[in-house]
């Protein structure tokens, strides 16, 4: 299938700037560093944690993943962010989400250093995008569907884009990503009437709600670009949001999943983890 978007072949590339970028500021006696914590041992978040494990010991980072029992307290947590925030050797720090229920999430994410919050959460990063601040470390998943627009060479300025799905994470940061690309951007969402009518007048789809297969062919206008950011685990199999086989009949482009936007979500780590070590550097 000829129209599809090759997450995995533009993450590869992705990652081999990175490289680049990191000989240089190793030239400069410059290592970036990555420093990783998960509480517990959430099945996926294990997964996850292994990946990025593996994709910054590839680039040359200094890594390092902190792994803390599932019963540790949110004040033992918040001592050890508030180490890593003085370590000048730790440039990008990450908390494996989800935490355990007892500890407060927003709080963790407030106590990050922004500077070396490279998920992209912090409120000071979110505004900062929202803003168009080019220092801003950019939440991972909303840079990375960018990216594959733009290695894709896919025009987004004067596009209708829709957006499916306002979290935190995806919906929400895309606005202002989109924005300053100079689209027209619609957010669509569970209270949202007549959904199929909106989503058929984007040129560019973006969805990321958590239903398996949820968009069908006949909610993309013809010849649309269709990003699907959902992983859903159906009949044992990695599902997106997206009915692929349906989608791609009607779309320009598509991402499959997995395979598409997942690679460049860790792609981006890496990416952010780079500006961290620029900006504490002063290099940028």
């Amino acid at each position: 299938m000829t129209n599809i978007i090759d997450g995995n072949r533009i993450a590869a590339q992705i990652r081999a700037e990175v490289f680049r970028e990191v000989e240089t500021l190793k030239s400069k006696g410059i290592t970036p560093g990555l420093t990783v914590v998960i509480v517990g041992e959430n099945p996926g978040s294990v997964v996850y944690v292994k990946n990025k494990e593996k994709d910054a010991k590839e680039v040359g980072f200094k890594s390092e993943v902190i792994r803390i029992p599932q019963d540790t307290t949110q004040e033992y947590l918040l001592k050890v962010i508030d180490q890593l925030n003085k370590d000048e050797t730790v440039h990008g720090l990450l908390i494996q989400l989800p935490l355990p229920k007892h500890i407060d999430e927003l709080k963790v994410i407030e106590a990050i250093n922004p500077q070396k919050d490279v998920d992209g959460f912090h409120p000071v990063n979110v505004g900062k995008v929202v803003i168009g601040d080019k220092r801003a470390l950019v939440s991972c998943t909303p840079a990375g569907v960018i990216a594959l627009l733009e290695h894709e060479n896919l025009e987004i300025a004067g596009k209708e884009v829709v957006i499916v799905g306002r979290s935190n994470i995806v919906g929400k940061p895309l606005v202002p990503l989109f924005l300053q690309k100079n689209a027209t951007v619609t957010v669509c969402h569970s209270k949202s009437q007549d959904l199929r009518s909106i989503t058929k007048r984007a040129d560019i789809l973006v969805v990321a709600i958590g239903k398996s297969r949820f968009i069908t062919a006949d909610y993309v206008k013809p010849g649309a670009v269709v990003i699907d950011v959902g992983i859903n685990r159906l009949d044992g199999k990695l599902t997106g949001d997206v009915d692929f086989l349906e989608a791609a009949t009607v779309a320009s482009k598509i991402t499959p999943v997995p395979g598409g936007v997942g690679p460049m979500t860790r792609a981006m780590l890496l990416k952010n983890t780079i500006q961290a070590a620029k900006l504490q550097n002063e290099v940028i």
